[in-house]
């Protein structure tokens, strides 16, 4: 995006979550930028909430994890899903994010796992439940979607999922998950 700040324009790489809560074109915006210095580039970074930024400071810390990459991965997954992710050590959610693999989600586990403590607000418990897998959280998606509850959606899909001849299909633990929350 390129804010106009004083009628000099200044681009600004930023995630998907940030773009969703920008106004329309035109309108004021507040963002909390970031300013990576390299020798040959100069690139600003924004953020919609500080939380964001911060979390995205810390992934620049892990080896392998430049600012591109740490953009894509909170363009990837909420902030609180990948606090939860981490603090969890769910490499399965973390490795489904585009250009993160194996490796790299078990070196962001390993050395970030410790460091979320100042992320106020994101509790695993409160606001960035586990994951249960791909096919889980599709489901419980599509359950929150089609209107019901997402505790009662979220209990469904976990007591569906118990049943291993279900748990890997969309569709019979999707049927399984509608049985269960009824």
């Amino acid at each position: 995006m390129v804010i106009d700040c004083g009628g000099v324009g200044y681009e600004l790489a930023i995630s998907v979550a940030t773009y969703t809560e920008l106004p329309d074109v035109g309108a004021e915006a507040r963002l909390h930028v970031y300013t990576h210095v390299r020798e040959d580039a100069l690139q600003l970074f924004g953020f919609h909430e500080v939380t964001e930024k911060r979390l995205f400071e810390k992934l620049l810390t892990i080896s392998g994890i430049g600012p591109k990459l740490a953009i894509t991965v909170l363009s990837g997954i909420s902030a609180e899903r990948l606090v939860g992710a981490i603090r969890a050590g769910d490499h399965a959610t973390l490795t489904r994010i585009p250009g993160i693999g194996k490796k790299t989600a078990e070196r962001v586990v390993l050395e970030l796992k410790d460091k979320l403590d100042d992320m106020a607000g994101f509790t695993p418990a409160a606001d960035a439940p586990v994951s249960l897998g791909a096919t889980a959280d599709d489901v419980l998606s599509a359950l929150v979607n089609l209107g019901y509850a997402r505790t009662a959606a979220l209990k469904a899909v976990e007591a569906a999922a118990k049943d291993a001849a279900v748990s890997g299909d969309f569709e019979r633990l999707f049927r399984a998950a509608v049985a269960a929350v009824r």
